[in-house]
């Protein structure tokens, strides 16, 4: 097999389309009424999870439309993402184990950005805990030599890093969770170069790609959508998304792994 191919951060012209996140978060509050008629689960936990350097602020209007939807949503509560420093290791351990021993039942986790990365690391070690995993532009293929549109912040915040953290979630070699898991992605992301963002596809993972910003995927309307989609379903019976015909232009088809990518990476 050749060698793999680095992946690169997204070019800079589309770093400046990033602008599109305020008209996601303007449509977003205009389409209200609508998007609380989505369908509702059964009302279980889930937590969300904010990308690097954003906080519980970012994912509070997801967390208000689930909450509208039935769902137990859950902020993390430690305060700005820096990066995986170890008093935030610590915080997302305690925090799953006390979700979990208060739902009673698996819960689902989304997880935006290098939130995603933790949650799927949350399930990872614990899948007894976990029921699915979503993740939102999260760089989940990214190993050492690939780079993002954040990668000069991480530098400078790296001194504050688990090492061990970074070296593992940064291993070619991964194994498959154990939970369905669905990544949600953007060709047009403005940080995250989108083929570090899809998952290996087996029985219970899949790759969902829509058009908007990285910035604005909590607030873009068909990654809710897709998301309220996904906890909507029956616990145990987990099937891949599949947009109504009415809504199929808003989820262009999905691609597939990277093939230069090394077998065996994280799904």
């Amino acid at each position: 097999m050749s060698e793999k191919t680095a992946i690169a951060a997204p070019p800079s012209w589309m770093s400046v389309l990033e602008v599109r996140a305020f008209n996601e978060r303007a449509l977003m509050t205009a389409a209200l009424p609508l998007l609380r008629r989505l369908p509702k689960g059964d009302g279980h936990h889930v937590i969300v999870f904010p990308g690097f350097t954003a906080g519980d602020g970012s994912t509070r209007p997801l967390r208000h439309l689930l909450r509208d939807l039935g769902y137990h949503a859950h902020g993390w509560r430690l305060g700005q993402n820096l990066g995986p420093t170890h008093e935030i290791l610590g915080g997302l351990g305690d925090l799953l184990e006390r979700v979990h021993r208060q739902a009673g039942a698996p819960i689902t986790l989304i997880g935006w950005s290098l939130g995603g990365i933790y949650a799927r690391e949350l399930a990872r070690a614990a899948p007894h805990a976990v029921r699915q995993v979503i993740t939102l532009g999260s760089p989940i293929q990214m190993v050492e030599n690939d780079s993002s549109g954040a990668e000069q912040i991480w530098k400078r915040l790296r001194p504050l890093h688990s090492p061990t953290f970074t070296r593992d979630v940064r291993a070619a070699f991964r194994p498959h969770l154990e939970v369905p898991a669905t990544s949600v992605y953007s060709r047009t992301d403005g940080v995250v170069n989108w083929q570090s963002s899809l998952v290996r596809k087996t029985a219970t993972t899949e790759n969902i790609r829509v058009v908007g910003s990285h910035i604005g995927l909590g607030f873009n309307t068909s990654v809710i959508y897709a998301v309220a989609d996904r906890l909507a379903q029956p616990a145990g019976s987990w099937r891949s998304f599949r947009a109504p015909l009415l809504l199929r232009g808003a989820y262009p088809p999905a691609d597939n792994l990277d093939p230069t990518r090394l077998p065996g990476s994280a799904a």
